[in-house]
């Protein structure tokens, strides 16, 4: 018994690592990729209501088939990585919405049915150019965390001025602070801004421009940017340690490379050498 633990842990660790290879191979995830975005427009032909008429059954059917294939696919990369399989976010992400498609199909869970939809977001876990993209969103959270608080206050500000000033006059827009700050989110996103809402209000207060425009030029202009400044700088930074990573590598595979040689160059130097002292000695027994 003992001796044969042993094997099969090795034997199991190779069914693993072979398994392990196979997932990894381009043909395998870019089969998942095409899968994936098969399921995502069949999953929009089926809020047709003509095309579920005609072929309801048979999106119903891809839909469990495609949702097979992914359990099978997570049931796979479980068996191969073990426990490392937690300790990489996206498989934890894939399992979560993969896990949704598993909820029971009743009318009481339609609207949690309907997020079988979001199968269509495992294209960021798929395809590692997104990955990284959606890593510089999140490494560039804590600095947006202070662009956030600081736009939180430009907006309380013009909130409770905006509700003190035009709340009397145009009660639906201003006249609750809850009320000051749609509208003003509204402006924000230059939405009917001017014809909808300051022009109106200039007919009445026509100095209300002095309000809008530097509210527009600190929020719309100002601190979006700084939203996007972050995103380029965090997605540059990713670049630059991507290719640093990659440098290393080369630079590490070259000092191996290198290496190698010196050795073989000492490995034939020290032939020569040794040729050199057999040559010296049969030159003095001739001798």
């Amino acid at each position: 018994m003992t001796d044969e633990t042993p094997n099969t842990a090795e034997l199991d660790g190779g069914h693993r690592a072979r398994l392990r290879a196979f997932l990894e191979m381009p043909r395998v995830t870019n089969t998942i990729l095409a899968i994936i975005i098969f399921n995502a427009i069949t999953l929009g032909v089926g809020t047709s209501d003509t095309m579920q008429a005609k072929i309801g059954p048979l999106l119903a059917a891809i839909d469990q088939l495609v949702l097979g294939i992914f359990v099978l696919e997570l049931l796979l990369k479980l068996y191969a990585y073990g426990l490392s399989f937690f300790r990489n976010s996206w498989n934890i992400f894939d399992l979560f919405v993969v896990g949704v498609g598993l909820l029971p199909q009743t009318a009481n869970l339609s609207a949690l049915r309907g997020l079988r939809v979001i199968r269509a977001l495992r294209l960021l876990s798929v395809i590692p150019q997104m990955r990284a993209v959606v890593q510089a969103l999140l490494d560039a959270l804590p600095g947006m965390g202070a662009v956030i608080v600081m736009i939180s206050i430009v907006f309380y500000v013009f909130g409770v001025m905006a509700t003190i000033m035009y709340g009397d006059s145009f009660d639906l827009w201003f006249g609750t602070l809850g009320r000051s700050l749609y509208s003003l989110f509204q402006i924000m996103t230059l939405e009917s801004w001017s014809m909808g809402i300051v022009r109106p209000i200039m007919d009445v207060h026509p100095l209300a421009w002095a309000f809008f425009v530097p509210f527009i030029v600190i929020t719309a202009f100002s601190v979006l940017n700084l939203f996007i400044g972050l995103l380029v700088n965090t997605m540059q930074s990713a670049v630059e340690q991507d290719t640093e990573a990659e440098f290393e590598k080369l630079r590490l595979l070259v000092r191996s490379e290198t290496d190698q040689v010196d050795m073989h160059v000492l490995a034939l130097t020290e032939e020569v050498r040794l040729l050199r002292a057999e040559l010296a000695a049969e030159r003095e027994k001739k001798a």
